[in-house]
C-alpha cells in the first residue's frame, strides 16, 4: 500500500491533494538517476537518436548559456529560459560547451531527455517509468506522511542542505552552498530510508502517469485542457527555491508535454517483481 499526496497543499493548482491510500504491486527502484554513461551506453548499443537530437535545440537556464552561443530566444513569463541551437543530453547547454559524456560528469544524471526518450530506455533495461503512487512510496523512504525524503525539516538558505536546490535569489543569483551551481553527481547527498539518492532537488523525474488536475471550477476545466497529453514529472531540481517553485516536495508536481527536454529533467527506472 503506498500513500499519496497531502492534505495540506502548497501548490494547490497543481492537485497536490489530498492525502490518500493506494494499493500498488511490488517494484524494484534504481538508486539514483539514470546518468550520462548509463544513457551513453544505451545509445551506443541501439543508435537512439533523442528528440532534442532531432529537434535541433532545446531549453537552457540563462546562467549557463555561454557568451560564445550568441543572442538567444527567451519563453514568454518565464525569460531565464532560454532556447539554444544544438543542446543535447551530450552538450547540455549548447555546442562548444560542456560535453557530458566525454568529461567528468558521466556519473551526473542525463538531462535534457524527453519522456519518450525516457521510456525507451526503460524498455531497453526491462523496466519502465514509475508511476506517480510508486514514486512517492519510494521517496517517503518508509514514512507515511513526510514532506521530503528526510523528513519534515525545510531546507534553508542558511545552514540545511539536504538536497540540490536554488539558495539564494531566483532566478538571478545561486549562491550555491549546498556545493553545486547545476546538478550534483546522481549518488550524492544523504539517501533516504530506503537508500535512494536525490528524489528531490537535482533534477526533475519523468513519470508514467498523465498530469490530471481534478477541480471542476471553470478556470480550471480550462487550464486541465491546455494540459492534455501532458505527463508528471516530480522531485523538483537544482533551479527550486521555496520563493518561486517549491516543487522540491514528495507531494509536489508539475506537467510537461512527452516531448519536451530542458537542462533540468531526468528520469528513473522501476522494474515490476
Amino acid at each position: 500500500m503506498a500513500f499519496l499526496g497531502t492534505d495540506s497543499p502548497i501548490i494547490s493548482s497543481d492537485a497536490e491533494g489530498p492525502f490518500r491510500k493506494k494499493r500498488i504491486r511490488p517494484f524494484r527502484i534504481s538508486e539514483t538517476a539514470v546518468t550520462n554513461a548509463q544513457f551513453a551506453a544505451f545509445v551506443d548499443a541501439t543508435g537512439h537518436v533523442t528528440e532534442a537530437e532531432r529537434f535541433g535545440w532545446s531549453f537552457v537556464f540563462w546562467a549557463q548559456v555561454s557568451d560564445d552561443i550568441g543572442p538567444t530566444q527567451g519563453v514568454v513569463e518565464v525569460e531565464w529560459w532560454r532556447r539554444v541551437d544544438r543542446a543535447t543530453w551530450r552538450d547540455i547547454n549548447g555546442p562548444g560547451t560542456e560535453g557530458a559524456v566525454l568529461n567528468q560528469d558521466q556519473d551526473h544524471p542525463v538531462v535534457q531527455v524527453s519522456w519518450n526518450d525516457a521510456q525507451k530506455y526503460a524498455r531497453w533495461v526491462g523496466g519502465r517509468l514509475p508511476t506517480e503512487a510508486e514514486w512517492e512510496h519510494a521517496a517517503r523512504g518508509g514514512m507515511e506522511d513526510a514532506r521530503y525524503p528526510w523528513g519534515n525539516r525545510d531546507p534553508d538558505d542558511e545552514s540545511f542542505f539536504p538536497c540540490n536546490i536554488w539558495q539564494g535569489e531566483f532566478p538571478h543569483r545561486n549562491l550555491g552552498l549546498d556545493g553545486y551551481q547545476t546538478t550534483a553527481p546522481a549518488r550524492s547527498f544523504e539517501p533516504n530510508g530506503y537508500g535512494l539518492y536525490n528524489l528531490v532537488g537535482n533534477v526533475w523525474e519523468w513519470i508514467a502517469d498523465p498530469f490530471v488536475i481534478r477541480s471542476q471550477r471553470k478556470a480550471e476545466r480550462a487550464r486541465r485542457a491546455r494540459m492534455k497529453g501532458f505527463k508528471v514529472a516530480k522531485g523538483g531540481s537544482f533551479l527550486c527555491h521555496a520563493s518561486y517553485c517549491w516543487r522540491y516536495r514528495i507531494a509536489a508536481r508539475t506537467g510537461n508535454s512527452p516531448d519536451s527536454t530542458a537542462a533540468h529533467i531526468g528520469f528513473r527506472v522501476v522494474w515490476d517483481v
